[in-house]
């Protein structure tokens, strides 16, 4: 029997799951960072419910209602966009990104398998997040299929733009960029506390990513609703994102 070579790259999805493979290989075996993702979120889970009333927070459900939701959108955030962004802008400065760009893969797949990397460490934060808040009385109402929508819309979403940011600045730039868009967002994006929490501006923290997905999670998780307007918002954010991020990556 005669063999001829058959020269071609796999296809799209293939493409795709490896990369996604090899990408949450890379991230769980980074302690550090993976510390990071969830020590932090736990820290604001504990924290929040523990001093609500001490800062005069009121809220008309248990505050641990309020604030397991609002951390696990605020964990999304934190791996899908700051960890990604500053893990992505270093391989390029070190040479990976390029390296990736000879291979048949596009813009488009890289940031879907990093997407599906990212969502197998997600659930790793959400387990243990989910733990943690019962541990401290957490008692949902959930509709899964509306939180996992808000989940899967809000990775895309963080993902595109923390890709976009990695891939037009300078490694140390995307850095400082990361953790300061990441402390914004903390603070008046409306992903913890609910929109409510702050007066006029809440109409306007709903509209930013960090703000829609936490009211849509608060939504799928305590109230068991969907959220169109969020679910909305998010998908926007997820096209504009990798719109941009498919035409301005650049791989080094």
């Amino acid at each position: 029997m005669t063999f001829s070579p058959m020269p071609g790259a796999a296809p799209v999805l293939r493409q795709v799951g490896a990369q996604a493979s090899m990408e949450a290989r890379l991230m769980l075996r980074n302690g550090e960072q993976l510390l990071l993702a969830l020590v932090i979120p736990v820290i604001v889970l504990i924290g929040g419910v523990a001093g609500a009333d001490r800062v005069g927070l009121e809220f008309s459900r248990p505050t641990v209602d309020i604030f397991t939701p609002g951390v696990l959108a605020l964990a999304v955030m934190s791996t899908a966009f700051t960890s990604l962004a500053i893990a992505t802008g270093f391989e390029r400065r070190y040479g990976v990104i390029k390296r990736l760009g000879t291979s048949p893969l596009s813009r488009g797949s890289l940031l879907a398998g990093k997407a599906g990397a990212l969502l197998a460490v997600e659930v790793v934060q959400l387990v243990v997040l989910g733990a943690v808040g019962a541990a401290l009385g957490w008692d949902p109402d959930p509709n899964l299929l509306a939180a996992l929508a808000a989940v899967l819309l809000g990775t895309v979403a963080f993902a595109s733009l923390g890709l976009l940011l990695a891939g037009s600045l300078r490694a140390e730039a995307t850095l400082a960029a990361a953790n300061l868009v990441y402390l914004l967002l903390l603070a008046g994006g409306a992903v913890v506390l609910p929109a409510s929490a702050y007066g006029g501006f809440g109409d306007v923290a709903r509209w930013l990513p960090s703000g829609a997905l936490g009211e849509a999670l608060r939504d799928a998780l305590e109230r068991a609703d969907f959220s169109p307007r969020d679910l909305a918002v998010l998908a926007a954010w997820a096209v504009v994102g990798s719109v941009l991020t498919s035409r301005t990556f650049k791989w080094e």
